[in-house]
């Protein structure tokens, strides 16, 4: 195989993998958003499961997560350090504050979304930064681009599923099925 076919597979591979980073994330967050679909401010704060997260505070929480994963992209692991100060505001993005809306966080979510879609589109999916010393973290890890992306994609899904169950709980309304 030439180079010039070498470079052209490689970069055909690239684009697909991007297409189907995008895709997929696209998937789940529609999936979070149509879990909200056509509450109040009110019912979006409602805790009726066992959980103490909200509909709101999910949606705040995983915009959020992916804002803090997709700058560790960008900055490496200063990006995660969790400060004193970094801890309230960490805290306080799994509530639907009283002067927060469900629309506001919505919107917020959407220009997080597509900051990190740019991101996928072109970042080096290979190059990876060291993780913060956490105890959740494994000592002198290192995660590539493509790891911290599979990473928000996963976190996306999970919480998706989980406002599935908050929003049945308070209406019946499902996601799917």
């Amino acid at each position: 195989m030439t180079a010039t076919a070498v470079n052209a597979t490689a970069t055909s591979t690239s684009s697909r993998e991007r297409a189907d980073l995008l895709e997929t994330l696209a998937k789940h967050r529609g999936f979070l958003r149509f879990a909200v679909r056509n509450l109040t401010d009110e019912q979006a704060r409602l805790t009726p499961t066992a959980s103490v997260l909200s509909l709101g505070g999910l949606i705040k929480h995983v915009a959020a997560g992916e804002r803090g994963w997709a700058d560790f992209i960008v900055r490496g692991a200063v990006a995660q350090e969790l400060t004193p100060e970094r801890y309230a505001e960490f805290a306080a993005d799994f509530v639907l504050a009283e002067n927060e809306t469900l629309e506001g966080v919505l919107e917020a979510y959407e220009a997080v979304a597509a900051a990190t879609d740019e991101l996928v589109r072109t970042v080096d999916l290979d190059a990876d930064h060291a993780l913060p010393e956490a105890p959740w973290f494994e000592a002198g890890g290192r995660w590539s681009n493509r790891r911290v992306i599979a990473h928000i994609l996963a976190e996306t899904a999970q919480h998706a599923g989980h406002a599935d169950i908050i929003r049945e709980t308070i209406d019946g309304q499902k996601t799917m099925g």
